[in-house]
């Protein structure tokens, strides 16, 4: 953080002013990006996927919950996985305050991983979380989607992600699927969201970038900085100063 310039109350003024109009006019290109995203084409889903939730078998149908549209956020967890991805179960927290009043707005939104539900209910009771999250166990729905790649995806240099060619050998990576329903039961998946394109979807990050400070983070995007599992911070904050922990 480079040494702030103190300045009188009016100079304080003059500056934060002028520094208004490029935040209206950010705003103003925002909300013509997001018309744009709508106007966007959609591609109807053919295919039939299968997922397993507490209460039993679902399709890609049933995920809309009477809604007309799904998104979708595609947490990194394949089956066996020990790790439990920090950047995923950021964006995770900021769910269920959401969700109460998507809910309300014709939107079904439903957390989807590879892992078999045996693998993932036992993270979601710890983290505490209320939100839908199931199992595309046996599916092809992350490897369609293009945040799931397999073994030989990843040496025959065919895997893509974002729009472009896999340029590491992940074969879990994150991301947001929108969907909708039309009345005859149709499904359309209208957009995507991968990479960094999720940040909008974290809460936090608005709070930090209004401090001076902001984000505090070494290089672009690297939340693994400062970032912990929720029920972490206590013993990472111990275990940094020395002072024992886990």
């Amino acid at each position: 953080m480079s040494s702030p310039k103190i300045v009188s109350q009016s100079e304080w003024l003059e500056a934060h002013r002028a520094h208004l109009a490029r935040e209206k006019a950010f705003m103003r290109e925002r909300d013509a990006l997001a018309a744009a995203r709508r106007a966007l084409p959609w591609v109807k889903v053919d295919k039939p996927y299968q997922f397993q939730a507490p209460d039993g078998p679902k399709s890609l149908g049933d995920l809309f919950a009477g809604r007309s549209q799904l998104i979708v956020y595609h947490f990194m967890m394949a089956p066996g996985d020990d790790y439990r991805c920090t950047g995923c179960s950021f964006l995770c927290d900021h769910i269920d305050g959401a969700n109460l009043h998507l809910k309300h707005h014709d939107v079904s939104l439903v957390v989807v991983s590879r892992a078999p539900l045996s693998e993932i209910a036992p993270f979601k009771r710890r983290m505490g979380w209320n939100f839908d999250w199931v199992s595309s166990y046996g599916s092809d729905f992350n490897y369609d989607y293009q945040v799931s790649f397999s073994d030989e995806q990843i040496a025959a240099g065919s895997a893509t992600y974002n729009f472009k060619p896999l340029t590491r050998a992940s074969r879990e990576l994150p991301g947001v699927s929108v969907f909708i329903k039309d009345d005859a039961g149709n499904i359309f998946h209208t957009f995507q969201l991968r990479a960094r394109g999720g940040d909008p979807l974290i809460g936090a990050y608005h709070y930090l970038d209004l401090t001076p400070k902001g984000r505090n983070e070494n290089g672009r995007g690297n939340l693994s900085d400062w970032v912990r599992l929720h029920d972490e911070y206590d013993a990472y904050k111990e275990s940094a100063c020395g002072c024992g922990g886990a």
